[in-house]
């Protein structure tokens, strides 16, 4: 049985959804009502808000799966070989070079079918 794939969601982990949402609600909210406040005052507000918000979240069964997806992400990145920069050079002149070759066939096609066109038609 797939049991542990497809458990239901708490009713704790609804209950911290509810306030993750209302958090954010509340943001939006107040960023509108406090309009005329400082803009630095508001930001700093909404970024404590989403920070808390975001704490709550991770403390759901769904937050720590996409921390554990987040924290995996980062291993597999840093097995990544990225190129030299003589590599990436070569490959974006070489990708530029193609580019403008292919501009250049389109152009002639369509240069050509403009002269048949108007050869026809008159």
């Amino acid at each position: 049985m797939e049991s542990s794939s497809k458990q239901a969601t708490s009713p704790l982990d609804r209950v911290k959804w509810v306030v993750v949402i209302a958090l954010l609600g509340a943001g939006v909210f107040g960023n509108h009502y406090y309009g005329d406040m400082s803009l630095l005052y508001r930001v700093l507000a909404l970024v404590a808000l989403a920070l808390v918000a975001g704490f709550v979240a991770l403390q759901t069964e769904k937050g720590r799966r996409l921390a554990q997806v987040m924290k995996e992400a980062k291993v597999e990145i840093r097995k990544v070989i990225w190129p030299t920069r003589p590599e990436l050079l070569q490959t974006t002149a070489l990708v530029l070079g193609f580019v403008l070759l292919i501009a250049l066939i389109l152009w002639g096609m369509d240069s050509l079918v403009a002269w048949i066109v108007s050869s026809v038609i008159g």
